[in-house]
């Protein structure tokens, strides 16, 4: 029995989330520079949407440029984006054939114009679509994202819209970049770090994590459904004993 055969669909993760990691590497391995790694592993991209939206995930998250990322050599981050903006175009009649729907998270205005241009037409094409929602985390840092949710409800409490003594997990979700997704189940980390980066400290408080040294381009079809099998052999208690949630 091969691999996809093993994995119990009714056990899917509701949400998986991917830190892409290991484009630089991959690249430097191959006596190439920096930016032919990223280019490369926009072809691990498309292979793990298609396969996600075929085994029946609901939700993929992957981190394509965090806060810190800006801090890059600006020709890595001109690369970067020249990337993000032909993948868009280029996948956005997928994403219509496989009714994905796109989304996005993070600090989107200091994306370049043609970039947010690119991003808002996609998401608008695709916002009906219901089959999987595609999240694309964006100049994005959680710090950042909590720091603005701290500020907003702040307002909100100061003007007499909210009640301190209203404010509960529901209420911060519903102020996340994040409040039309559920709580993150499995987090796949790629490139043998084992870090979280910032990266949805929220939403990842009860997730399991799968952490794997293949550098990103490397990342296959066969190691997304290793990374699934192993998540569907934990026992997920969410504080309670083994005794409890059986």
């Amino acid at each position: 029995m091969n691999l996809l055969q093993q994995i119990d669909t009714e056990k899917l993760p509701k949400h998986l989330a991917i830190i892409m990691d290991g484009n630089g590497r991959w690249a430097k391995k191959q006596g190439l520079l920096r930016a032919f790694g990223h280019e490369s592993g926009t072809k691990s991209v498309k292979k793990i949407i298609q396969a996600s939206v075929e085994l029946g995930i609901k939700n993929l998250t992957l981190y394509a440029f965090s806060t810190e990322n800006w801090n890059r050599p600006k020709l890595e981050v001109d690369t970067l984006m020249k990337v993000l903006i032909n993948a868009l175009k280029k996948e956005v009649e997928t994403m219509q054939l496989n009714n994905i729907k796109l989304n996005a998270i993070g600090n989107l205005e200091l994306l370049p114009t043609n970039a947010q241009k690119q991003l808002l037409e996609v998401i608008n094409s695709t916002k009906n679509n219901d089959k999987m929602t595609l999240t694309l985390a964006l100049s994005y840092g959680s710090r950042e994202e909590l720091t603005n949710v701290v500020r907003i409800i702040s307002e909100k409490v100061k003007n007499n819209i909210i009640s301190i003594d209203a404010i509960d997990d529901s209420i911060i979700n519903e102020h996340l970049y994040t409040h039309n997704l559920p709580d993150v189940d499995l987090v796949i980390r790629t490139s043998g770090e084992h870090r979280i980066s910032n990266f949805l400290l929220w939403q990842i408080a009860y997730a399991e994590f799968y952490f794997t040294d293949i550098l990103w381009p490397d990342f296959k079809e066969q190691d997304l459904y290793e990374a699934i099998l192993s998540y569907q052999k934990r026992e997920r208690r969410f504080g309670k004993t083994s005794e409890q949630i059986k």
